[in-house]
């Protein structure tokens, strides 16, 4: 289950065909849970082809984060392991952001998570789900869009995780930091998630937890490959057929461990293992375009991923 990637070796040994073997991973998490009507559907994640990825330099220097401190330093502590893309990114109470103008969602949302940050008196009552003023009218969501669609508006840096600050919380409910999410994925098996990256806190000096949306290729009956999703209201919000979370998990002693999961926009039953959803960072990156690893490994040198299955 655990594999060790050394900085000196690691862009030799990284699979060029890892994308390809993660549809085996997420099948075998919810097919036991789908009824038979459902036999049709195509293993979307073993259809991911091999994107073109530009070469990014996205690590910078950064502030340490210190306890205690608000607003710009939080935010920069983050980002300590770099910016998986450089378009968009928006920085909030504490938590940095990409948005996609195009799908009116985000690209990835990266959140720093500790003791701290998840314990407070910050309550979501108070809060409430807005349009985000900082994206351009033309750009952005808005709550109509998902009135009547059936889907939640699901979170990306999850509203728990920030009781530290009502202004941090709050922030979560940017429509920005929204996403179209299955009804029972959101309130099952994705809180699951959710709580679980929470309970690693106990276990790790940091958290950085770092979500998203993916939309992925199917075949159709003409053997054919498309991209195919749905929008929503009036202004065409993206409904995303999958979504993602890398967590890279830093250690006492300095070392660093790295867990990527995928979870499809569909019911998933949610007392299958979380560990069921693991994948390889690299099929993430693959599919979103995104780079989390050659930033990592700057921050690094010695990176362990966990994954499902691996030997």
């Amino acid at each position: 289950m655990y594999r060790i990637l050394r900085s000196k070796w690691f862009a030799s040994g990284v699979s060029l065909t890892a994308g390809a073997g993660m549809g085996a991973f997420i099948m075998a998490a919810y097919t036991d849970s789908l009824n038979k009507k459902q036999n049709s559907i195509h293993d979307l994640l073993g259809r991911v082809p091999v994107i073109p990825i530009p070469s990014v330099e996205a690590a910078t220097d950064l502030i340490p984060f210190q306890s205690g401190h608000v607003g710009t330093s939080r935010a920069t502590a983050v980002m300590k392991y770099g910016f998986p893309s450089l378009s968009n990114v928006k920085s909030r109470e504490s938590y940095v952001m990409s948005y996609d103008p195009r799908n009116k969602t985000a690209l990835w949302v990266i959140e720093q998570l500790n003791n701290n940050s998840i314990h407070g008196t910050s309550d979501r009552k108070y809060c409430e789900f807005k349009e985000d003023d900082s994206v351009h009218v033309y750009h952005r969501a808005t709550n109509p869009d998902y009135k009547g669609s059936g889907f939640d508006r699901g979170h990306l840096a999850a509203a728990a995780n920030h009781k530290w600050s009502q202004k941090a919380m709050d922030e979560t409910f940017y429509l920005s930091n929204v996403s179209p999410q299955n009804p029972h994925l959101n309130q099952n098996a994705w809180n699951n998630l959710e709580k679980y990256c929470r309970s690693l806190t106990k276990l790790y000096l940091n958290v950085f937890v770092c979500t998203g949306p993916l939309y992925l290729p199917r075949q159709e009956p003409d053997g054919k490959m498309y991209v195919k999703y749905q929008v929503l209201g009036k202004n065409h919000v993206a409904v995303p057929t999958h979504f993602f979370k890398v967590v890279i998990l830093e250690k006492q002693n300095g070392e660093v461990e790295l867990r990527s999961y995928v979870m499809p926009n569909m019911p998933v039953d949610e007392h299958i293992p979380l560990e069921r959803f693991l994948v390889p960072v690299e099929s993430i990156e693959r599919a979103s375009g995104l780079l989390f690893v050659p930033n990592i490994m700057k921050r690094t040198n010695s990176l362990r991923t966990i994954t499902a299955g691996g030997k």
